[in-house]
């Protein structure tokens, strides 16, 4: 999913300029859109500050301290593709809206998980929630919002909690488990996501995109990312020339590539390769890349 197709199928949207319950009515879904990306971000970077605290009262091993932040950025990072797509298909606020409700409920589980295996599995299905609330989102601003300065704004604002979301993790997650206990940085995310849930009455479902999943760029795209995302993190923990950092690298490699043929040649792709086309465009990804590597990094150590 893109935010090119999302644009194409996207309707205008009423005309609510001039109409003051039309604007409260755009404030409101702003605010939904805006705290559902906050709170997937933040997610990124909130358990860092309380990862001592949680070691110490759940008796984590210093190997597996690191997969209670990596376990979500394998699962949010390896599904995204396939969330969008099912945005496309079944709906994209449908979809938004059982995202968020994955991942309030993970976050509950979380904060009530009794052992480091437990939250870790919280932490992976608050990445499938992310996966597949976050392009959902960004999608339905643009059948939201009618094009202009209420589009554009909104669109800044959505960017602006990117940033935000990082940076009020780090805060948030220290202040939380300094002052209460590391629980409530799960459990800060119940009443943002039941509170986004009630909002999405406010957002308009766009007509679905015709076709179908592509079931073979699915298993692929998905499997060589997470593929890719153990490998990093494996290699990290056990070196470069361990045997299963070097088998994960050699999947996600055979995986990628045949993501990109079928890509190539499918009809209904799930990442059209024509967006790479553009230079500004597919500089501004590399761009992305290097900053979200380098930043996320940093945060943990």
């Amino acid at each position: 999913m893109s935010a090119e197709s999302a644009t194409a199928v996207a309707p205008a949207g009423p005309d609510t300029s001039g109409s003051s319950s039309g604007g409260r009515h755009l404030r409101l879904a702003l605010f939904v859109i805006a705290a559902a990306q906050l709170m997937v971000v933040l997610d990124a970077t909130i358990t860092n500050i309380a990862l001592p605290a949680i070691q110490t009262d759940l008796g984590v091993s210093d190997a597996n301290l690191a997969w209670i932040v990596n376990s979500y950025a394998l699962a949010f990072d390896g599904l995204l593709l396939l969330g969008g797509k099912a945005g496309d298909l079944f709906g994209r606020r449908k979809m938004f809206q059982v995202g968020t409700a994955v991942f309030t409920l993970a976050s509950l589980l979380g904060g009530l998980a009794p052992n480091e295996s437990l939250l870790i599995g919280a932490r992976v299905l608050q990445g499938v929630g992310a996966a597949l609330a976050a392009p959902s989102a960004l999608a339905l601003i643009t059948t939201t919002f009618p094009a202009g300065k209420s589009r554009n704004t909104a669109m800044g604002v959505y960017a602006a909690m990117g940033g935000v979301g990082a940076t009020v993790g780090l805060l948030l997650g220290g202040t939380l488990t300094d002052l209460l206990d590391w629980r409530w940085v799960f459990f800060v995310n119940i009443p943002i996501g039941l509170a986004v849930l009630a909002g999405t009455r406010t957002l308009v479902e766009a007509r679905r995109h015709p076709g179908r999943l592509d079931v073979p760029g699915a298993i692929t795209g998905t499997g060589g990312l997470i593929a890719l995302v153990y490998g990093i993190t494996r290699g990290g923990e056990h070196g470069w020339t361990d045997g299963v950092t070097l088998v994960s690298f050699a999947a996600a490699a055979v995986l990628l590539t045949a993501f990109l043929y079928l890509q190539a040649r499918t009809i209904d792709p799930m990442m059209p390769l024509r967006l790479f086309k553009d230079r500004t465009r597919s500089g501004s990804y590399a761009t992305m890349l290097f900053v979200g590597a380098g930043m996320f990094a940093t945060f943990y150590l």
